[in-house]
């Protein structure tokens, strides 16, 4: 008999690819999109809306007594015991403009942390999918961090928002180029970090990440061999977090980054 878990893990795949069509639809006629602007640098569309709601349908359809939050509509409890977390679009400035570069990704969590990750990317027709305890995988194929110990060794993939002062970020992005490392941003945090867990980024840094940007590829990393700075479940899923991880070797100097960066650790 299939697990809750793994109930969940299948339907949230299944759900995905649905809502990265939709998306793709949007995209190819993106001059028919409604474009609102939420604050600086914050971009909301009628794709964002739609494909959350049909997020939100699909997941109260298969799971009723699951809870659910998201980034475009209101949050709605749960007596079950689990909670989902979704972002319908994430990278909606890409999508806007055009740059095959977005992602849908939905989490569920329960008292413990996430026990379901999946972001599935319609434009390379990738979907990145963990279970607690199952493993991480693309496209059905193992995903395993980079095994690099110095920044020297690779790429590290760093967040920015309008949360954070551009001075702690800009140092962060010194002192990685000042280590030998480059730096990659590509508005779209959740890919980042799925990135991380195939082993394509070294690692990943950013000041503050809403749950929805970050729960599903947490459980990836972990599920690949990674370490991250694991969030209290409850406050993650309320507040959002500080996000710092990559493989066990390098996480350390990641973190030490991220202290002299920011001026503190949020854990």
């Amino acid at each position: 008999m299939t697990s809750p878990i793994e109930q969940r893990r299948e339907a949230a795949i299944r759900i995905a690819h649905e809502a990265g069509e939709l998306g793709l639809k949007h995209f190819r006629e993106i001059e028919t999109l409604t474009i609102e602007k939420k604050g600086h640098q914050d971009l909301v569309s009628n794709a964002d809306r739609e494909l959350e709601i049909l997020v939100r349908e699909r997941l109260a359809e298969a799971f009723p007594e699951d809870g659910i939050t998201g980034e475009e509509h209101a949050d709605r409890p749960g007596t079950s015991g689990f909670t989902w977390a979704i972002d319908p679009i994430d990278g909606t400035a890409n999508f806007v403009r055009g740059i095959p570069a977005w992602c849908v990704s939905i989490a569920c969590a329960d008292a413990q942390g996430v026990v379901v990750g999946v972001i599935r990317e319609p434009s390379s027709g990738e979907t990145f999918a963990a279970s607690r305890g199952g493993g991480a995988s693309v496209n059905g194929r193992p995903m395993k961090v980079a095994d690099v110990s110095s920044l020297g060794e690779g790429t590290v993939g760093v967040g920015f928002s309008n949360r954070s002062e551009a001075k702690k970020t800009l140092k962060l992005i010194g002192d990685i180029i000042g280590e030998g490392g480059f730096f990659f941003r590509n508005a779209s945090g959740a890919l980042m970090l799925a990135y991380v867990a195939a082993g394509r980024l070294i690692g990943y840094v950013e000041e503050h990440m809403n749950s929805w940007d970050c729960l599903a590829a947490f459980l990836m990393i972990e599920e690949a061999g990674g370490t991250i700075l694991r969030p209290d479940p409850d406050t993650m899923i309320k507040s959002g977090c500080m996000a710092i991880c990559g493989g066990p070797k390098l996480y350390p100097r990641l973190e030490q980054l991220a202290q002299d960066a920011f001026g503190h650790i949020a854990r």
